[in-house]
C-alpha cells in the first residue's frame, strides 16, 4: 500500500495523533511568548528629566526603556538616540529565525525531523533564560539572535511534524490549529505581561513552559512520512503499526510500496540546491518566497504597532492577537470549497489586508468604529488567513524529500520580512500614513503573484522528485494562472 493507504488504515487522526498534535500545538504559546517578548520588555514607559549639574542639558541622567531595569547597578538608557537599540534587538530575533531557516530546515531533511526538533527546542530554552539573565545590552542581545535561530529552525520542524503524523486530509486542520493556537499565545503573553511587570520576571515567566514541553516533545517518534521518503521503510512501518496499536485498532500489518526512490537509505537527499535547478520548483519558489515576505512584513509590522498604540499597550497587543481567532474557521471554510482552494483564498486574504491598509489613511486614527486603528486590526485579521493558508499551502506544493528544505527556504525569507519590520512603524515620523502604505504594496502584490501558483485541494502529496516530475501528476496538478479582477 502507498502511504496514504497506510494512514487511512491506523488512523489519519486517531486518539494518539491528537496526543501527539496537542503536544505540539501547545509549543506555539511558548513560541508566540518569545517571538513578541520585545514588544512588552523594550516598551518605554514614562521618562522624565532631571538635569545633573554642571552638564549640559542633553546630557543627562534618565529612566531608561526595559521597564525602569537595573542590572550591576547599571542602567540601559535606550531611549531618544538610544532607542533603535530595542527595534535592533527585535530585529536580530528574526534575524536568528532566518539563520535557523536556513540551517535547520535542509538539515532535518537529511538527518530527520526528531533531532533537529529537540536540538532546537533545548537550546532555544537555554537561550531563553539567558535573555532573562543578561547583564547588558550587548549580551540581551546575542541572546535574543541565538534564541531567535533556535526557534526558526524548531518552529519550522514542528510545524512539520503536525502535518506528517497524520493523513493529508487533516493537514488543512492541524496547520490551522496550530497558527490559532499561536495567536492565542499572543494573547496570554499580553495577559502575563500585565500581572509580572518586571522585565526579567517576565522573560524568565515566559520561557519557563520551554522545559516542560521539552520533556513532553522527548516522547514523540520519527517522521514516518520522512523514514519512507529517505527510503527506511521498515522503520515508517513500525511506527504506523504503533499508531495503529494506540489508537486502538490492534496491532494491523503495514506493508508500504517501495517506489524507485525509496528503495535505497543511502541514497543522497535532496537538498536546496533541487529548490533552483528543477524546473517546477524553481518558479514555485520565487513565488512563495515574495508571498511569505509580504505576510511576514505585514502580520509583524501591525503586531509591533500595537505596543506603539496610545493607551492600554497590553490591552492593544492582547487585541491584536484576539483578533486573529475568527480568520481560522473563515480559512477552514474557504480553502476547502472547491470555488476557492487554497490559492483563490489565499490570494484574496492578501487583497484584502492590503486594502485594509490602504483604507486607513482615509479616516480618523481613533476616536470612532470606523477608524485607522479598527481597520489595522481588520488587516490584521486578513493578513492572518493568509498567512495561515500559506504555511498549509506550501507543504501540499513541496514534495515530501524536500518539504522542510522548502519550507526552510520560503520562511527565510519571511524572516526578512521580520526583521523589516520593527522598523516599519517608525516610519511614522516621515508621514503618518508611510508604514500602512508599505503594508498595503506588500498585501496587493503578494496577492497578484499567488494567483500564478497551482492549486492542491484535492490533490494528492507528492512524495518524490521524481513523482513531482512525472506527466501524469503534472496533468492532475496543473496550474492555472487566470489573473482577472474577478478573482481578487
Amino acid at each position: 500500500m502507498d502511504l496514504e493507504e497506510a494512514y487511512q488504515v491506523v488512523g489519519e487522526f486517531g486518539r494518539h495523533q491528537k496526543r501527539m498534535i496537542t503536544i505540539l500545538v501547545l509549543l506555539q504559546i511558548y513560541m508566540a511568548c518569545q517571538s513578541m517578548l520585545i514588544i512588552l520588555v523594550g516598551a518605554v514607559p514614562e521618562y522624565h528629566i532631571e538635569p545633573v549639574t554642571g552638564r549640559p542639558h542633553d546630557d543627562i541622567t534618565q529612566k531608561q526603556s526595559f521597564n525602569l531595569n537595573v542590572c550591576s547597578g547599571q542602567q540601559w538608557y535606550l531611549i531618544k538616540h538610544q532607542a533603535y537599540k530595542v527595534n535592533l534587538a527585535g530585529s536580530l530575533f528574526f534575524a536568528g529565525v532566518l539563520i535557523g531557516n536556513v540551517l535547520f530546515g535542509p538539515l532535518s531533511d537529511k538527518i530527520g525531523r526528531k533531532p533537529v526538533f529537540l536540538t532546537g527546542l533545548f537550546f532555544e530554552v537555554l537561550f531563553g533564560y539567558g535573555t532573562a539573565l543578561a547583564p547588558s545590552y550587548e549580551i540581551f542581545a546575542v541572546s535574543r539572535l541565538l534564541v531567535g535561530m533556535m526557534n526558526g529552525g524548531m518552529a519550522l520542524v514542528c510545524f512539520v511534524l503536525t502535518q506528517e503524523y497524520v493523513g493529508k486530509s487533516y493537514w488543512a486542520m492541524t496547520g490551522t490549529l496550530t497558527n490559532m493556537t499561536f495567536a492565542v499565545g499572543i494573547t496570554l503573553f499580553a495577559a502575563l505581561g500585565y500581572y509580572v511587570r518586571p522585565w526579567r520576571n517576565l522573560a524568565t515567566a515566559a520561557n519557563c513552559p520551554g522545559l516542560l514541553l521539552f520533556l513532553l516533545c522527548v516522547t514523540l517518534p520519527e517522521s514516518p512520512r520522512w523514514l519512507y521518503s529517505r527510503g527506511h521503510t521498515e522503520k515508517a512501518e513500525d511506527i504506523l503499526q504503533d499508531f495503529a496499536v494506540r489508537n486502538g485498532k490492534g496491532r494491523i500489518p503495514v506493508k508500504l510500496r517501495r517506489t524507485v526512490s525509496t528503495c535505497s537509505p543511502d541514497a543522497s537527499s535532496p537538498g536546496v540546491f533541487q529548490l533552483i535547478t528543477h524546473p517546477i520548483l524553481r518558479w514555485r519558489t520565487v513565488v512563495l518566497m515574495y508571498v511569505w515576505y509580504a505576510c511576514s512584513l505585514v502580520y509583524y509590522g501591525l503586531t509591533l504597532s500595537a505596543g506603539e498604540d496610545k493607551g492600554n499597550r497590553y490591552l492593544s497587543v492582547a487585541m491584536y492577537g484576539l483578533v486573529e481567532l475568527p480568520a481560522y474557521p473563515l480559512c477552514m471554510y474557504f480553502i476547502n470549497k472547491q470555488w476557492a482552494g487554497r490559492r483563490k483564498s489565499m490570494s484574496n486574504f492578501l487583497a484584502f489586508a492590503g486594502i485594509s491598509c490602504l483604507l486607513t489613511m482615509f479616516v480618523p486614527e481613533s476616536g470612532s468604529l470606523l477608524s485607522a486603528t479598527s481597520l489595522a486590526l481588520v488587516g490584521k485579521l486578513m493578513v492572518s488567513a493568509a498567512f495561515n493558508i500559506v504555511y498549509v499551502y506550501t507543504s501540499e506544493l513541496y514534495p515530501t524529500v524536500i518539504r522542510n528544505a522548502g519550507l526552510g527556504v520560503c520562511s527565510m525569507s519571511c524572516r526578512v520580512g521580520g526583521i523589516l519590520a520593527p522598523f516599519v512603524p517608525s516610519m511614522k515620523s516621515l508621514h503618518t500614513s508611510m508604514p500602512f502604505m508599505v503594508f498595503c504594496l506588500s498585501g496587493i502584490s503578494a496577492a497578484c503573484l499567488g494567483l500564478l501558483l497551482p492549486e492542491t485541494l484535492n490533490k494528492p502529496a507528492a512524495e518524490t522528485l521524481d513523482e513531482l516530475s512525472s506527466p501524469t501528476y503534472q496533468r492532475i496538478l496543473k496550474p492555472q494562472v487566470n489573473m482577472s479582477m474577478t478573482e481578487l
